[in-house]
């Protein structure tokens, strides 16, 4: 860091050393995005994007080419979920009109509504740590809660949160739950518009779509982004299955789909969920102590954390969302001896990470399913 940049004294009144004071200075430092960045990182990404799916219509290649590409293109648009996670926290571009643009057409690639999706994300970053407002990815139950379940319940619960399962839950998670939600959440909103205009026909129709509730969306702005992202995904199907061919085009999107989903719900779970993550209920819980001991760094090959963005230094990431993707690794780097009590995992440790999915409240710890039966 140059003289500009050094850290500001953190030291108690008595010369001790504060490091809560001392993370949150250093990281205040790097929460400064740059346009120029953001816009190479974006053509990074979407340059071979393109090439991969350029090379998957070339007629003469063959199925060969389609079938070395799926995987090219499911890391891509795992990296495009995560440039377009970035533009949710306004942190990609300094330009917020930037973030607002890029975070839509990246939300139109990955399948996902980018605004409705930032606002439930907003929410984790709010709560991280605090498992009993927010339960994970895995919808992560009590030990006492398990325990009180049947054998069946017992193992279908498991069942439903096993790796096998990731690459379906990212298909559901990126291509049809955003479909299916919109369209259902539409139809309701036609029904109740109906059913209204009937009951008070003098009343405007506007008035009774102000009193319309769903779990799909919480406000009318987000009711329209899910409605243009959603014509806009499926005008690109088509435009792209007019030009491959449905049957090459969506062989290849949904597979690279539910690789590039899974991949990220896998990403996101362990960075959260691992043996003895923080996990405290709200009466007693802290952010810093939520950072430090519930928030992992993965340690990945450097091919990929380009394809994830770096957000393998997660605990960088939750002490400010406002640091860009591409000042993690600096900023870890330069103030690492403040984070020596994160944990590290490797890829090896992955599998046994997503193992743990109970909370035991009393210990206030994430614990696996063997940890919490173990004895009983």
């Amino acid at each position: 860091m140059g003289a500009r940049d050094a850290l500001p004294d953190t030291t108690t009144p008595d010369g001790h050393p504060c490091p809560k004071a001392r993370r949150r200075a250093a990281v205040a430092l790097h929460a400064r995005a740059c346009d120029a960045t953001g816009l190479g990182q974006l053509a990074s990404t979407l340059v071979p994007y393109a090439l991969a799916w350029t090379a998957v219509g070339v007629v003469d290649a063959g199925p060969w080419v389609a079938i070395l590409a799926t995987p090219v293109i499911a890391l891509l648009m795992l990296r495009v979920f995560v440039l377009m996670h970035d533009c949710g926290h306004r942190s990609l571009f300094a330009s917020a009109p930037l973030n607002q643009a890029v975070g839509f057409v990246l939300g139109v690639i990955s399948g996902m509504p980018q605004y409705v999706w930032s606002k439930n994300h907003a929410y984790h970053h709010a709560t991280n740590g605090d498992w009993s407002k927010y339960g994970g990815p895995l919808g992560v139950i009590t030990v006492d809660a398990y325990l009180a379940r049947s054998e069946a319940e017992r193992r279908r619960y498991r069942r439903a949160r096993h790796i096998v399962n990731a690459p379906l839950a990212g298909l559901m998670y990126l291509a049809i739950s955003p479909r299916l939600n919109w369209l259902i959440g539409t139809g309701r909103l036609l029904a109740h518009l109906v059913r209204s205009k009937l009951a008070e026909p003098g009343v405007p129709f506007s008035v009774h779509a102000s009193r319309f509730r769903t779990q799909a969306w919480s406000a009318p702005k987000e009711y329209w982004h899910m409605t243009w992202n959603n014509v806009a995904v499926l005008a690109w199907w088509a435009a792209m299955s007019w030009a491959l061919g449905a049957a090459t085009f969506l062989g290849v999107h949904l597979v690279a789909t539910a690789l590039a989903g899974g991949g990220a719900i896998m990403l996101f779970t362990v960075q959260h969920n691992f043996e003895h993550s923080y996990a405290s209920a709200t009466a007693d819980w802290d952010a810093d102590d939520a950072v430090v001991h519930g928030t992992s760094m993965l340690v990945l090959p450097a091919w990929l954390n380009w394809f994830t963005a770096d957000i393998a230094y997660h605990h960088i990431h939750h002490l400010s969302a406002a640091i860009p993707n591409y000042r993690l690794k600096r900023c870890h780097a330069e103030c690492a001896e403040l984070f020596t009590e994160v944990r590290r995992l490797t890829l090896r440790e992955v599998p046994a990470a997503l193992r743990c999915i109970l909370w035991d409240v009393r210990a206030r710890r994430i614990v696996s399913v063997e940890a919490a039966t173990a004895g009983r």
